[in-house]
């Protein structure tokens, strides 16, 4: 395997990750309104997350960014929660430990921000995703919390952060 370096994002990697979203949510038949397809960040990652309470980081491999991952706050009713956002990765980089260091960065992050929980919504055929979730401590929930605007999905989970301990 070849390593890879888990970095903030820079300006310089928006067209790269938002290439990266938009083909890994084609790849799970999630091309379309209601999934973050249609968020208009997309095309400015570094821009969106260089807020406080927000971190995007990326995957960079032989100097070519792989995948990424987000915090943010949940701009919903529940204020000490954050939601875990745009987290992808391109097929050559999964199945060795990218997502696992990745989710594991992210978690740290949102508990040094003070966040109590992580919230985050997927799908049904990002088994590969829903997996690792579940390894990371994050409990399905019946229905969505709140506002996302991610109508499509239809997988919800969350954890809580006050007790992180980085497990990989």
């Amino acid at each position: 395997m070849k390593s890879f370096e888990i970095r903030p994002v820079q300006t310089k990697d928006n067209g790269a990750i938002a290439r990266i979203i938009r083909q890994v949510l084609a790849e799970m038949g999630a091309a379309r309104p209601g999934f973050a397809w249609s968020d208009p960040e997309l095309d400015a990652m570094a821009q969106t997350y260089d807020h406080p309470g927000t971190r995007y980081f990326v995957v960079e491999r032989d100097g070519q960014v792989m995948g990424g991952g987000g915090i943010a706050p949940f701009a919903c009713e529940y204020p000490a929660t954050c939601e875990l956002q745009k987290m992808y990765c391109l097929p050559e980089v999964r199945g060795q430990g990218v997502g696992a260091a990745l989710i594991s960065r992210l978690l740290a992050t949102a508990h040094k921000l003070d966040y109590q929980w992580c919230y985050l919504e997927t799908l049904d055929t990002m088994t590969r995703a829903i997996r690792l979730y579940e390894r990371n401590g994050f409990t399905r929930l019946p229905q969505a919390l709140g506002c996302s605007g991610h109508t499509a999905c239809n997988r919800f989970y969350w954890r809580p952060l006050g007790a992180f301990i980085n497990q990989n």
